[in-house]
Parts: structure tokens; sequence; C-alpha cells
């Protein structure tokens, strides 16, 4: 069964940090492009960070600098650092290969 897995959120106080998982089964996961977005309510979901399979990285204006995405393919995971975390930054945050889409994580930023 094709799945994807994210965890890692929860409650942190303005300047925290969290470190999201995300976990994939039943798919190929080493040749392909990982993506972290994310959906705040009431607004559009949005990318956060992606990751190439050489390890190319590329974030949101309003993450850079705060965020780091990284992956192990021995372990078919990828991860999303977030630090310095703003009131902002809450939203359910979903990671993504090839049109495979997780559950989401909830990510409260409290002030």
């Amino acid at each position: 069964q094709m799945q994807l897995v994210e965890s890692g959120g929860g409650l942190v106080q303005a300047g925290g940090s969290l470190r999201l998982s995300c976990t994939a089964s039943g798919i190929l996961f080493s040749p392909y492009t990982v993506r972290w977005y994310r959906q705040a309510p009431g607004s559009q979901r949005e990318m956060v960070a992606q990751i190439t399979s050489r390890g190319t990285t590329e974030y949101a204006d309003s993450v850079k600098g705060r965020f780091t995405i990284s992956r192990d393919n021995a372990k078919r995971m990828a991860y999303l650092e977030m630090n310095s975390l703003k009131p902002d930054d809450t939203a359910v945050y979903y990671c993504t290969i090839r049109g495979l889409w997780g559950q989401g994580t909830q990510v409260t930023v409290s002030d």
C-alpha cells in the first residue's frame, strides 16, 4: 500500500522549534523530489520546501533561513526542521511525492 505518514507536529511557543518527519512506504522514494506543503485555516495550500533526489533544496521566501528540509533515502524518510517559529507558521503540514499525499500533521505556534 502506497502511503506517506507525517509526524512531529504539535504546539510550540513562538521562537521555538519542531522537526517534522515524513515516512514513505509502498513507493519508490530515492529517485523523486519530496515537497512539504502547509495549509492554514481559510488559506490555500502553499509549498514550503522541496528537496530533489540529488539533495537540491528550495524554500518559500517566508521560511528561508528558518526551515531546513532533508531526506534519508535509506530510511525512506524526509524531514522538515523548523526553527524560530512564528504564529503565522500555524498550519497543517503535508509531505508529498509524485502526487501522493500524507494525512498531514498539525503545527500550532502560540504567541
